[in-house]
C-alpha cells in the first residue's frame, strides 16, 4: 500500500517533456482485471481512447479463455491513446502507480490472482523505457510503498484487443458487485485527484 495520497505522489522526475502541438501518444500497461484500469484512464483528461486487450503473449493464445488459465504469457492490459500537448508519459504512469492498482502485488490485484493478473508497463522504444524504470528507481528510493514494486518493464511485442464485451465494461456495469467494490473506489480517487490539481492550477 501507498504511504501518500495521489495529491502527495511525486512526479516523475526524469519525466518527458510535454509536446508542442497535438499528437497522438500510446501507452500499454496491466495492473490486474483490465476493466478497472480501462475505468481510470477513461475518465483522465488528456486520454483520447482506452481498449483493453492483451499483451505479452501471441496472438494465437489472445483471448479471454485461454489467458483466464493462467498458462499463456499474456497480462490483461489496456491500450491508453492521449494527447502527448496535454498530458505526459510520466503522468499517464503517476496515475497507474498511484491510483490504478497496487505495483507491489505480485501475479495478482486484488481478489484476483494469476500471473495474467500482473503489474507490467509494455514500453515502445526507449524513451518510454527510460521514464519508467527511472520513475520506479525514484519510488523505490522514497519508499513510497510499503514493500517493493514488482511491476515488471519489458518490450512491446504486440497489442491484441480483447473480445466486444469487456470494452468499456464498468460504465456499462456499474451495478455488478465486482465493479462496484474494484473499479469505483479508483475512479472516485481519481476525479478528486484531478479536482486537488485544477484547483492548484487556478490559484
Amino acid at each position: 500500500m501507498t504511504r501518500v495520497t495521489p495529491e502527495q505522489f511525486p512526479d516523475p522526475i526524469g519525466d518527458s517533456a510535454l509536446s508542442e502541438r497535438p499528437g497522438q501518444g500510446r501507452a500499454i500497461l496491466a495492473g490486474g482485471c483490465f476493466w478497472c484500469v480501462e475505468a481510470v484512464y477513461k475518465n483522465l483528461d488528456g486520454v483520447s481512447s482506452v481498449k483493453s486487450g492483451y499483451a505479452g503473449g501471441t496472438a494465437e493464445t489472445a483471448d479471454y479463455e485461454t489467458v483466464s488459465t493462467g498458462r499463456t504469457d499474456h497480462a490483461e492490459a489496456v491500450e491508453v491513446l492521449y494527447d502527448p500537448s496535454r498530458i505526459s508519459y510520466g503522468q499517464i504512469l503517476k496515475v497507474f502507480f498511484s491510483i490504478a492498482h497496487d505495483p507491489t502485488q505480485l501475479n495478482r490485484q486484488g481478489p484476483d490472482t494469476g500471473r495474467q493478473y500482473r503489474s507490467a508497463i509494455f514500453y515502445d522504444g526507449a524513451e518510454q523505457q527510460r521514464v519508467a524504470t527511472a520513475y520506479i528507481d525514484q519510488l523505490n528510493k522514497a519508499h513510497v510503498f510499503d514493500r517493493p514494486i514488482v511491476t515488471e518493464v519489458v518490450p512491446l511485442e504486440g497489442f491484441f484487443e480483447a473480445e466486444t464485451y469487456h470494452q468499456n465494461y464498468a460504465a456499462r456495469n456499474p451495478g455488478n458487485p465486482y465493479i462496484v467494490f474494484n473499479a469505483q473506489p479508483k475512479v472516485e480517487k481519481l476525479r478528486s485527484y484531478q479536482a486537488a490539481r485544477e484547483k492548484v492550477r487556478n490559484r
